[in-house]
């Protein structure tokens, strides 16, 4: 059995503890992990963000209704919550008057972390995510996440939409423009590579994957060079 990290609870070898440096940029982020998405650690990016926004919490569930943590953080007067979720009625952070509507209060940014056909499930579940009112990205983005297959090119992973919503807050004047989120993108950057390297691995040898379609993918993967790209 493979060493765990107690830190990012991944294999040792497969750990990017070394990578993460922290990202505090005074929003509370709460991650509402579907418990499928908690026990999955290969490609999991929430928990990994989680460990560098100092202040962040996880909580494990399908329906938060009656979740004792997220009722006290969502009643506490000293933050405006919202949902990180897309929809017409959404607010974006260049929106005129979010800034202002936030006033004092510190921002907390739920964000469901899971299969967008179960986010659904567990927003419509939860009574009190569903009413909160929802923050989307004002900009465009596509994910780097070569290694998995989004269900639509808009769809970013849970430590990107971090570190875009982070930048859009510092273009807004609500993060301090001294931030650097960038250490969100570069450990997701390195997570990329480790996968993509132990695919190829795999492929190269011949050996079953861990996941029922693997035996669909022969072909060597590119390994991008972020740095050269960037």
């Amino acid at each position: 059995m493979s060493d765990i990290c107690y830190k990012c609870l991944r294999p040792v070898a497969a750990c990017f503890c070394d990578h993460l440096k922290e990202v505090d940029s005074k929003v509370k982020f709460v991650f509402l992990m579907h418990p499928k998405e908690a026990k999955r650690q290969r490609t999991g990016t929430g928990r990994l963000a989680s460990i560098r926004l100092p202040g962040s919490e996880i909580l494990v569930g399908v329906d938060f209704t009656e979740n004792k943590r997220l009722c006290e953080l969502l009643s506490d007067p000293q933050y405006f919550p919202v949902l990180l979720y897309p929809g017409d009625d959404a607010w974006t952070s260049a929106k005129e008057g979010f800034k202002e509507t936030i006033g004092n209060r510190t921002l907390l940014v739920i964000i469901i972390d899971s299969t967008w056909f179960c986010s659904k499930k567990m927003i419509r579940l939860s009574t009190n995510v569903n009413t909160l009112p929802k923050l989307s990205f004002s900009g465009s983005y596509k994910s780097i996440f070569t290694f998995k297959r989004e269900p639509a090119e808009y769809c970013v992973s849970t430590i990107e939409s971090c570190y875009y919503l982070i930048k859009e807050l510092q273009t807004a004047g609500i993060v301090e423009k001294s931030v650097d989120p960038e250490p969100l993108m570069d450990v997701f950057k390195e997570m990329i590579k480790y996968q993509l390297s132990r695919e190829n691995e795999r492929i190269e040898k011949g050996l079953p994957g861990g996941h029922a379609n693997d035996w669909k993918y022969t072909k060597i993967k590119e390994i991008p060079d972020f740095d050269k790209n960037s």
